[in-house]
C-alpha cells in the first residue's frame, strides 16, 4: 500500500471519539504550556505524561505529540506581547514580536506567528507523511563532523546579522559562548568555572537567563521611561481586525515556505532541534528576503520565518523518533519513554508492525495542526486585550511571571537570582547598544558545537580532516568562510572600484 492509502486509514483511526479527544485536549494543552514561560515543551510533556497511562497508547501519544507542536504556537504569544519567551525557539520571534507589540501591531504579530505556525507544521507533517522513513536515512549521515560544521555556521553567522554594530554583536556572542562553559565538562566530568558553588555546577539553567534578559529587563526599561505604557494606543480588537491582509499573507507566504523547508530538515537531525531551525531560517530570510533590513526591528516576516521553522522541525523530530528511534530534541526524547513504556519499540518494522499507531499519529497532527491555528486564532483579542493594563500594574505582573517562571525550573531561589542578575546586565547591554539575542543564541548553540565537535575529534583520533573528509561537512565549512569573507571582499572591490573612476 502506498503512503497516501496508509494515511487515509489513519485518519479512520484519528477521527475515532478517543483519538480526535486526545489530539484536541494535547493542542489545548500544548498552547496554555507554550505560553507560560519557564515549563516548556518538554518539561510540559514530563508533567502531563502520567495523565496519559491508563488510556489507549495510540491516543496517549496522540495527546503528548499534540502538546508538543500545541507549545510551539503557545510560546510566542508570551514573546510578543511581554518579550518572554515562553520556549527556546520562540527567543528568534521576540526580536521582531515585541517591536511589533510596541508599534501597536500585537494582534498582526500574533496572527502572522498562527499563520506561518500552521503552514510550518502542515509542511512538516506533508513531508513526514512521503519522506518519514527516507528523511530519517539522510539525517543519519549527518555524523558529529556534519552537525559541527553546521552549528558552526549558524555561530559565526551571530554576530553582523543580529545588531547594528557588528563587533558588539559579535562582543555579546562570546559572552553567550562563555557562559556556555559554566558547569560539568561533558568530555571530562571536571566542573567549569563554577567558584566552588554548588548551584553552578550543573551550568546556567537556560530559562532564568532567557527570562531575565528579556522580562525582566523589560521591566526595568518600563521603570526607567517615565511615560505611561501605551502599546500604540490599543483599543478592544476583534478577530478580523488582528488578521493580515492578503498582500501581507502573499509577503510571508514563501519565506515561510522556505524556512518550513529547513527547520523541517533541520528537525530531523538528532540533537539539532527546533531552536537552531528558527535560527538558521532567520539568518537565510536575514540574507536573502526582500524585507530582509527591516528585521529586527518589527517585520511580520521575521515573525513569520521563526515560527514556519520551528513549527516544522518539531514535526520533523517525529522522523528520526519513529523510524529509528532516535529522539531529535529533549521533547521527543520524553516521548520515546512514553512510547517504550506502552510497548512499542520505535524503528525501522515500528512502521510495518504497527501501522494503524504510525499513521493514526500521523494523520491526528492535520488535525491537531489545524485546531491550534483555529484556537490561536480564535483567542487573539484576548491576548491583545492584556496589553490595554496600565503600566502601573504590569511590571508587577510581569515581574511576578519572570519569579514564578525562574523558579519553576528547579524550584530553586538561585535560579531566581540568576534572573535577576541577567535582567540588569541586559537593561546595562541594551542602554549602550549592545543586542541581547546573540548572548543567549550563542548560550544555546555552543554546547552542541563542542559536544560534537569533541566526538567529531575522538573518531578521527584528534585529526581536524575529520571536518574536511566528508563531502557534507567540507561544504557547509567552505560556504561559512565565504561568507566570513564576503564583507571584505565586497569592501575591498568597493575600493577598487572607487580607485578606477
Amino acid at each position: 500500500m502506498s503512503n497516501w492509502e496508509l494515511l487515509l486509514q489513519g485518519f479512520t483511526v484519528a477521527f475515532s471519539f478517543s483519538n480526535a479527544t486526545a489530539a484536541f485536549v494535547g493542542a489545548l494543552l500544548g498552547i496554555l504550556v507554550g505560553a507560560m514561560p519557564g515549563i516548556g515543551a518538554a518539561a510540559g510533556i514530563s508533567l502531563l505524561l502520567p495523565m496519559t497511562f491508563k488510556m489507549d497508547p495510540t491516543a496517549g501519544i496522540i495527546m503528548l505529540a499534540g502538546i508538543y507542536y500545541g507549545n510551539m504556537y503557545g510560546g510566542a504569544y508570551s514573546a510578543t506581547l511581554l518579550n518572554i519567551p515562553g520556549d527556546t525557539p520562540a527567543v528568534v520571534t521576540a526580536m521582531d514580536g515585541y517591536p511589533l507589540t510596541l508599534k501597536g501591531q500585537a494582534g498582526k504579530s500574533l496572527s502572522t506567528g498562527n499563520i506561518a505556525s500552521f503552514i510550518g507544521g502542515t509542511i512538516g507533517i506533508f513531508f513526514l507523511t512521503i519522506f518519514g522513513p527516507l528523511l530519517a536515512e539522510i539525517g543519519l549521515k549527518f555524523g558529529p563532523a556534519e552537525v559541527a560544521a553546521l552549528i558552526f555556521l549558524a555561530l559565526t553567522s551571530i554576530g553582523w546579522l543580529l545588531g547594528d554594530d557588528p563587533i558588539k554583536g559579535l562582543v555579546a556572542a562570546c559572552i553567550g559562548v562563555l557562559l556556555s562553559t559554566i558547569g560539568i565538562d561533558g568530555a571530562s566530568g571536571i566542573a567549569r568555572y563554577s567558584f566552588g558553588n554548588l548551584n553552578l555546577i550543573g551550568g546556567i539553567a537556560f530559562v532564568p537567563l532567557v527570562i531575565g534578559m528579556f522580562g525582566f529587563s523589560q521591566v526595568l526599561d518600563m521603570m526607567a521611561d517615565s511615560k505611561d505604557f501605551s502599546i500604540g494606543g490599543m483599543k478592544k480588537l476583534s478577530i478580523r481586525e488582528s488578521m493580515i491582509t492578503w498582500a501581507e499573507f502573499k509577503q510571508i507566504f514563501w519565506p515561510s515556505v522556505r524556512s518550513a523547508v529547513l527547520g523541517n530538515f533541520v528537525g530531523f537531525l538528532p540533537g539539532a532541534g527546533s531552536t537552531t531551525g528558527s535560527f538558521l531560517a532567520y539568518i537565510l530570510e536575514k540574507k536573502i528576503g526582500k524585507h530582509r533590513h527591516e528585521m529586527g526591528s518589527g517585520s511580520i516576516n521575521g515573525v513569520a520565518v521563526s515560527e514556519a521553522a520551528n513549527n516544522a522541525g518539531a514535526v520533523g523530530s517525529f522522523a528520526p523518533l519513529l523510524s529509528l528511534g532516535i529522539p531529535g530534541s529533549a521533547s521527543s526524547a520524553v516521548l520515546l519513554g512514553g512510547l517504550m513504556m506502552w510497548g512499542l519499540r520505535p524503528g525501522p518494522l515500528l512502521f510495518e508492525s504497527n501501522p494503524d499507531f504510525v499513521w493514526g499519529l500521523i494523520s491526528s497532527m492535520y488535525f491537531g495542526n489545524l485546531l491550534c491555528l483555529v484556537a490561536g486564532m480564535a483567542i487573539l483579542p484576548f491576548l491583545v486585550s492584556f496589553l490595554k493594563i496600565s503600566k502601573r500594574v504590569m511590571i508587577p505582573i510581569i515581574m511576578v511571571i519572570c519569579l514564578v517562571g525562574s523558579y519553576s525550573v528547579g524550584n530553586s531561589v538561585f535560579d531566581m537570582g540568576v534572573m535577576i542578575v541577567a535582567g540588569i546586565i541586559a537593561f546595562y547591554l541594551k542602554q549602550h547598544a549592545f543586542p541581547t539575542s546573540p548572548i543567549l543564541l550563542a548560550f544555546v548553540l555552543a554546547p552542541r558545537l563542542e559536544i560534537s565537535m569533541r566526538q567529531a575529534l575522538g573518531i578521527s583520533q584528534g585529526s581536524v580532516w575529520v571536518f574536511f573528509e566528508k563531502p557534507i561537512s567540507a561544504g557547509i565549512l567552505i560556504c561559512t568562510f565565504v561568507l566570513l569573507l564576503f564583507p571584505v571582499i565586497q569592501k575591498v572591490i568597493q575600493a577598487i572600484r572607487s580607485r578606477s573612476k
